[in-house]
């Protein structure tokens, strides 16, 4: 038998594999997409740009984004998404199990392959078709948005039932670029580790949605917005009290960054161009809830991190509550495929071993 190597928990630290994706360096408080920083990518480029960067490789130009565009829009129209979305409908209104349960129907109609036994061409276009349909899904809804107004805009119409503003798709797109990928976090590695096996890029996708729905992974964003609505206008006494009963403020530290979250910076500088009471009160709790959390922990100060404004940004833009976690998951969708593309070249399994410490043989 070989030696194992002891490992911490959590497989924190731990290099599993190498990517050119992208890194975040959690010491120095950054983070980017293939050498570009993330954060400028939020504040200059639009979701389509950022999407290409990730599953092609390169930011586009103005020919090839409009030919992207164009492979993104032709997914969407598939004349097979309103009868599907509509036997979704029928069976679930939970927009996570809705998305689940459309990958997996839309694999099976279009009999997809493993991605074992696809050319590279062919496993990009299966990449983006699926990553196209999953804001579908998520609102429950066929496309129906203006033509050529973009994923976002298109979006936030379905699940606002209203025109955006430009503010509002712009605030929203900054949020779901800085969200798209944060290196080998639970989600992206089930999804990789899915990939290795040669499956089809529908089981990928199932599986990291799987692993994202766990509130410890992709629900923090509205467990923040519940702590400003019950901490109200004093925030003081109701952090001290959660504080002292050992609970966990939800939106603060972060288990990578040891500075202030990038994107919690971004998203903060987002929410005050907004503006309005919300803000002002998010404002004033995070800086009231950093006080108390570097007196308690003055040798590892916590932040505010990209779930606090998130939900801030999110409720501005008129996304209601129950579903923030699923706009995480459209961002983070781009990631995942990008991921499995990159997984999908190495023909080697993810087959890590466990070391047994139940009760010895008896034979």
């Amino acid at each position: 038998m070989s030696e194992l190597i002891d490992v911490p928990r959590g497989l924190n630290g731990v290099v599993a594999a190498e990517t050119t994706i992208g890194d975040v360096n959690g010491e120095a408080g950054y983070f980017h997409y293939r050498g570009h920083s993330a954060v400028e990518l939020a504040r200059e480029r639009s979701f389509e740009e950022v999407w290409h960067l990730l599953v092609v490789g390169e930011l586009p130009d103005a020919g090839r984004r409009a030919a992207f565009a164009e492979r993104i829009a032709a997914a969407q129209a598939d004349p097979r998404m309103p009868e599907l979305i509509a036997a979704v409908a029928r069976h679930t209104d939970q927009p996570l199990a809705a998305l689940r349960v459309l990958w997996t129907l839309a694999a099976s109609v279009r009999r997809s392959a493993a991605l074992y036994d696809l050319d590279p061409d062919a496993r990009l276009d299966e990449a983006i078709r699926f990553a196209a349909i999953a804001p579908l899904a998520l609102a429950l809804a066929p496309h129906r948005g203006a033509a050529g107004a973009g994923v976002v805009a298109d979006y936030l119409e379905r699940v606002t039932g209203a025109t955006p503003d430009a503010a509002h798709v712009r605030a929203l797109s900054a949020y779901l670029i800085a969200a798209m990928d944060h290196g080998f976090n639970a989600s992206t590695f089930t999804a990789r580790v899915i990939a290795s096996t040669g499956a089809d890029l529908a089981s990928c996708l199932t599986g990291a949605l799987g692993a994202l729905s766990g509130p410890l992974h992709g629900g923090a964003p509205a467990r923040a917005l519940d702590s400003l609505d019950r901490a109200g206008d004093d925030p003081s006494a109701w952090i001290a009290g959660e504080l002292a009963a050992g609970r966990r403020l939800m939106g603060f530290g972060h288990a990578v960054y040891r500075t202030a979250d990038p994107r919690s910076e971004l998203l903060r500088g987002v929410a005050r161009d907004l503006g309005g009471p919300r803000v002002a009160q998010a404002l004033a709790f995070q800086e009231e809830a950093e006080r108390q959390l570097a007196a308690r922990h003055p040798q590892r100060p916590l932040h505010a991190n990209v779930e606090f404004y998130a939900a801030v940004v999110m409720e501005q833009c008129g996304i209601a509550r129950d579903m923030f976690t699923p706009t995480f998951a459209l961002a983070r969708t781009i990631g995942w495929t990008a991921h499995v593309l990159e997984q999908a070249r190495d023909p080697k399994i993810i087959r890590p071993s466990a070391r047994y410490v139940g009760p010895a043989f008896a034979g």
